[in-house]
């Protein structure tokens, strides 16, 4: 799990709700009304702009890149070129064991894919089109994302302009005008906090995530490919390089 992520997350809405029991008024930022016209109109707006099923799809999405694991890429390279070794000693079939044994998806299908004697032509068309998959599922996900994160400052300006209008026609009471400053007043603050403290930090992990996992693919691709073609394990490593960042490279030949 990416603890960072969660941390990071529970923490600014920490700071924030930190400052506001210092100043020990902490039930004046509650306000039912606010909320509802926060949360249940970007809800909306978004259900109004995305269908039912895609929304859910990219809650799914989300959640799950809060507790993926940071991909640790070195040891993904090493275990890809010993597996290049391991098949240029013996044979293809030598890694049967290791497909079945195999816990990250995309490389056990691979791993099968090569086992059972498929070509490299047509191990590259499927694995590229399930890498192309991903990439507009990752995508669909963050667009609805960031147009639930650029809904929730406006509705938080709408929830203003409701309390502004609520408050002027109630001028000669006074007694109703402080429920309406604050519906004025609380829509914006929510509106601020929901869009650029959850929103916009979660989609630009969602990116994140879809980049190391598109990178991901990638080496496994490269190297189930050499491993069908019966390239030289240097050259592997070579090619796995060549895509890593340079802090993140590997030597397992000297």
């Amino acid at each position: 799990m990416d603890s960072m992520t969660l941390f990071g997350l529970f923490l600014s809405l920490g700071l924030v709700g930190g400052a506001i029991a210092i100043g020990g008024h902490f039930g004046a930022f509650v306000d039912l009304p606010s909320l509802m016209i926060v949360i249940g109109g970007t809800l909306t707006v978004t259900l109004t702009s995305f269908p039912l099923a895609e929304v859910l799809r990219a809650a799914v999405t989300t959640s799950g890149t809060l507790v993926s694991k940071v991909p640790e890429f070195p040891s993904l390279a090493r275990r890809l070129i010993a597996l290049s070794q391991k098949a240029r000693a013996s044979n293809m079939l030598a890694l049967q064991d290791d497909a079945r044994k195999e816990t990250l998806p995309f490389l056990k299908q691979a791993l099968s894919l090569a086992v059972d004697g498929a070509p490299a032509e047509a191990i590259e068309k499927l694995l590229y089109n399930d890498t192309t998959t991903m990439v507009e599922r990752h995508e669909r996900a963050l667009a609805v994302l960031r147009r639930a994160a650029e809904v929730a400052p406006s509705m938080g300006l709408i929830g203003t302009l409701i309390g502004l209008v609520q408050m002027l026609g109630a001028l000669s009471d006074p007694a109703s005008i402080g429920p309406a400053m604050a519906i004025a007043i609380l829509t914006t603050f929510y509106g601020a906090v929901l869009a650029y403290l959850v929103l916009t930090p979660l989609a630009t992990r969602l990116e994140r995530n879809g980049a190391d996992d598109l990178l991901t693919r990638k080496l496994i691709t490269t190297a189930i490919l050499s491993l069908v073609r019966q390239e030289n394990p240097r050259q592997l490593e070579l090619h796995l390089n060549a895509q890593l960042p340079p802090t993140q490279r590997v030597q397992v030949f000297k």
